[in-house]
């Protein structure tokens, strides 16, 4: 009838190694990192006449849900109000490792007569108590795999609704995205 199959050890060991790095591939595909803008705290006005300047710390939750840790170069983050660009926050050089969440807090600094071009609108953001700001950023680094540093460059635009009197957030967009094999 059929011919009878001999039982391998060496063929199971093969599929079972061919198994487990698809399975490895497979969850080895880079994913997007989670950016969330926690909480923004004034840190100091500065009466420069005839307005102020401000200086905030925003604490922005990230995650890596990739299975390396990623390095990354110091950048700045734009902060615009009204499509025009009301203040700057440097982001240091630092690093994450795999699978994890962090708290990074960022000192950024609001340009006072900027937002006096439009006065007009800030004062009714105030008075509706919701103020609308977009913060724009790119990441550059590398991830690290076995040997081979892996080089990235990460675009975050967030769409974020304050209350302009509490600095609380009351609402948030955030895109981002990866490009991998930058030169």
């Amino acid at each position: 009838m059929g011919k009878k199959v001999k039982w391998s050890w060496t063929s199971a060991l093969i599929g079972a190694a061919a198994a487990t790095a698809t399975a490895a591939l497979i969850d080895a595909k880079p994913k997007d990192p989670t950016f969330q803008l926690i909480s923004i705290n004034l840190t100091s006005l500065k009466f420069n006449l005839p307005v102020l300047d401000a200086e905030l710390i925003l604490t922005v939750h990230v995650t890596n849900p990739n299975i390396t840790p990623i390095h990354y170069s110091s950048t700045t983050m734009s902060i615009f109000y009204e499509g025009s660009l009301l203040g700057s926050a440097p982001v240091k050089a630092g690093s994450q490792p795999s699978r994890s969440c962090q708290l990074l807090h960022i000192t950024a600094r609001l340009d006072g007569l900027e937002l006096a071009h439009h006065a007009a609108k800030f004062l009714a953001d105030v008075a509706r108590r919701e103020m609308v700001l977009d913060a724009k950023v790119d990441i550059a680094g590398a991830a690290t795999v076995l040997w081979w540093d892996h080089k990235f460059k990460i675009n975050v635009e967030c769409h974020v609704t304050v209350d302009p009197v509490f600095l609380d957030v009351i609402d948030q967009e955030n895109k981002s995205q990866l490009d991998l094999f930058v030169a």
